[in-house]
């Protein structure tokens, strides 16, 4: 580390909101150069504590020091002199401007420029990419980038503005195997040029293998901290959680288990190309790949969202009609999507409306809706998937990540479906919620459902799945038995 001197210091520092306390006498410090993971489930505090470093809340009680120095009142002004920097999860870039306007614009503005000046605004880019050794072109907009250079577009904007500390938040969400490396080696480009990060992940390996330190929060308290090399995943979990969380695995395939979904020569020009499998009742599939090989394209397909050119997918012994989601939902195919908060939810909505939408057409009764019907229907399904909401009738924007796929969960199981395609089940979840809904896929299949994962998430492919397909450039390449896959082996074939 650059300098033992702490760069930003926490002191029993105490957040409420409406009553509810947020944060309570929380210690937090880092130093330049640092890496800290700052670890917890969904409403543990951790967003709290960002919102407090970047100056958009101030506490109600504590110190908040930046090199030494106690402030009196912090604010998004403050915290950016200081080299503060936050990256969100939907990194708050400009869509429609280039590579190097997105990058310049802080430093342009800090500096007080009147006028566009484009040499500059390349060169304020060029030198700050090549801090980290990226390779990028400037010119390209930043709406027709991948989500990984979007990423490095979001960290030269803060290196740009001369950041000393960076605050990830859940940076690795949406990247492949492949992309989490190349970031990992930023990281530490990073810290070898003296800044500091606070690294806050649900993917608990990534930010053990490139943090010094963790600090675990829980209900608003430190519940643990220390240096990374004394905690793993699981003791990472338990202080998380408060408990041990039971491995989950598939549950025994019954012999003889009959053939529910066939696919046949499923082909879509640009996307997949003769995609051949079969699922059968209680068997969870799962389907993994990089980044455009496929994988999403192929869900979206099995459902209808996606046209494919030839082929077939029968279920039941019955061919499904292609692209269309209305036909293929009644013939008994679902389909939970990856981006929940824009495909699968209606935000502004109330939990039990989202839940209820599916089956309003069984409560039709005449020209008239049997609401007390629908409603008791919809609240059974938010108990049985224990959705965590202290009233139903709240936005389902006001859940956690996990409660809200629990959400979209159960509109899908309150039709009944056959098959249910799951893309990303647990993007974006905490620990504790991840393991839940692992249990809830072991279950399904344990009723008969055929369950299909999606997913790069190599651990929950194999904590989850009888058998794996990998997807390479549109085609399936491999069917792996679960019981004889590795984590190491399955990295390896996704990346040859």
């Amino acid at each position: 580390m650059a300098d033992d001197a702490p760069l930003v210091e926490m002191t029993g520092v105490t957040k409420t909101y409406a009553g509810i306390t947020a944060l309570d006498d929380v210690d937090f410090l880092i130093r330049p150069g640092e890496a800290v993971c700052l670890a917890g489930e969904n409403g543990s505090g951790k967003s709290t504590l960002i919102k407090l470093l970047a100056g958009v809340e101030w506490p109600d009680r504590g110190v908040i020091a930046l090199d030494g120095l106690a402030q009196a009142a912090m604010t998004p002004t403050t915290a950016a002199a200081a080299g503060i920097a936050v990256i969100f999860q939907d990194f708050s870039l400009f869509p429609n401007l280039s590579v190097a306007e997105n990058i310049a614009f802080g430093a342009e503005l800090a500096e007080g420029a009147r006028f566009y000046r484009g040499r500059r605004v390349r060169e304020i880019a060029k030198r700050t990419l090549e801090r980290v050794g990226v390779l990028m072109d400037l010119s390209a907009p930043v709406e027709t980038l991948p989500v990984a250079h979007k990423q490095l577009v979001a960290i030269g904007r803060a290196l740009a503005s001369n950041a000393r500390l960076i605050v990830m938040d859940e940076p690795t969400t949406a990247l492949t195997e492949r992309e989490v490396r190349a970031l990992l080696g930023i990281i530490r480009r990073l810290k070898a040029d003296g800044v500091a990060v606070i690294f806050v992940s649900h993917k608990l390996a990534e930010v053990l293998e490139v943090s010094e330190r963790v600090v675990v929060l829980r209900n608003g308290r430190v519940v643990a901290e220390g240096p990374a090399s004394g905690f793993d995943a699981r003791s990472l979990t338990r202080h998380m959680t408060g408990r041990d969380l039971a491995e989950t695995g598939p549950a025994p395939l019954l012999a003889g288990a009959p053939v529910l979904l066939k696919v046949e020569g499923l082909s879509k020009a640009g996307a997949f190309h003769g995609v051949d499998f079969t699922l059968r009742g209680g068997e969870v599939l799962g389907i993994s790949g990089l980044l455009g090989s496929g994988r999403t394209a192929l869900a979206k397909a099995l459902f209808g969202l996606v046209t494919p050119e030839a082929g077939r997918v029968v279920l039941d012994g019955r061919d499904v009609p292609l692209g269309d989601p209305l036909r293929a939902a009644e013939a008994g195919i679902g389909y939970v999507p990856e981006d929940r908060l824009t495909e699968g939810l209606f935000l502004t909505q109330s939990i039990l409306r989202n839940v209820a939408v599916g089956r309003v057409a069984s409560h039709a009764r005449g020209p008239f809706l049997d609401l007390g019907g629908l409603a008791a229907e919809a609240r059974d399904w938010l108990a049985r998937l224990r959705v965590k909401a202290p009233d139903a009738e709240a936005p389902v924007r006001s859940l956690s990540g996990g409660n809200q796929q629990r959400v979209v969960l159960a509109r899908w199981l309150a039709r009944a479906p056959r098959v249910l395609v799951l893309n990303g089940p647990s993007v974006g979840v905490d620990v504790g919620s991840k393991a839940e809904i692992h249990a809830i896929i072991a279950d399904l299949a344990a009723q008969g459902l055929g369950v299909i994962v999606i997913s790069d998430d190599l651990p929950e492919l194999l904590a989850t799945c009888h058998r794996i397909l990998v997807m390479v450039e549109g085609r399936i390449v491999e069917d792996i038995a679960g019981a004889e896959a590795t984590e190491e082996g399955l990295a390896r074939r996704l990346a040859s």
